[in-house]
């Protein structure tokens, strides 16, 4: 029972959040919540948490900036959950590194059926790792279960993105890639992202290598 994902909620409407745990539970998720972000990013860093399912709308921040500062603490995969459909929410949610997106109505059935696709996404780049977080680069060490990078030692800061992207380079360092092979491997849904904010994580990747 102990290894049962737990699943943070940040959503401030309890109808909706008793909707969700009830969804999670019956699929054998735990389930945890908070009404507001400063309650999230307190469980975050207090709590073993498997994913989040993150509404934008929190009473006390907007959930695109709530998850950006996610984003420079934690790996951890997101959901959103908004009644926001507008296509440019849609991008701007995924851009954050955020791993997908629900819109308000919602079927609890797919939003857990979206938490599993999720978790075995991640599950499944950790299971990749070899036993000594080897890389055929002799600079870097790839720790797929913690998504880090170390570049000569050093930790990487890096964002969901930028970690997915660095660690393919590091794996075929000898490899020419295409921007649409990049998206392909770096984002769930390529479709909605330009091919040139791959450029903008290279250049980010970069300058966090050389300092």
């Amino acid at each position: 029972m102990n290894n049962t994902p737990k699943i943070l909620i940040a959503e401030d409407e309890p109808a909706i959040v008793d909707t969700i745990v009830y969804a999670l539970e019956l699929d054998g998720f735990k389930a945890d919540s908070c009404s507001t972000g400063e309650e999230a990013l307190a469980l975050l860093e207090a709590n073993n948490v498997a994913l989040l399912i993150l509404d934008v709308g929190l009473p006390d921040t907007n959930g695109f900036d709530l998850a950006r500062d996610i984003r420079g603490r934690h790996s951890i995969p997101i959901i959103f959950l908004t009644a926001r459909s507008d296509v440019i929410d849609r991008v701007v949610g995924l851009e954050l590194g955020t791993d997908d997106y629900m819109t308000k109505p919602f079927s609890p059935r797919e939003l857990t059926a979206r938490v599993k696709a999720v978790l075995r996404r991640t599950t499944a780049g950790e299971a990749n790792l070899d036993k000594d977080n080897a890389s055929p680069h002799p600079h870097f060490a790839v720790y797929r279960e913690q998504l880090q990078i170390r570049y000569h030692g050093r930790l990487l800061t890096l964002s969901r993105y930028e970690y997915r992207l660095l660690e393919l380079l590091v794996r075929s360092p000898s490899r020419v890639y295409t921007r649409s092979q990049l998206m392909n491997h770096g984002w769930e849904e390529p479709d909605f992202s330009m091919e040139r904010t791959v450029d903008t994580h290279i250049k980010t990747i970069r300058r966090t290598e050389a300092t």
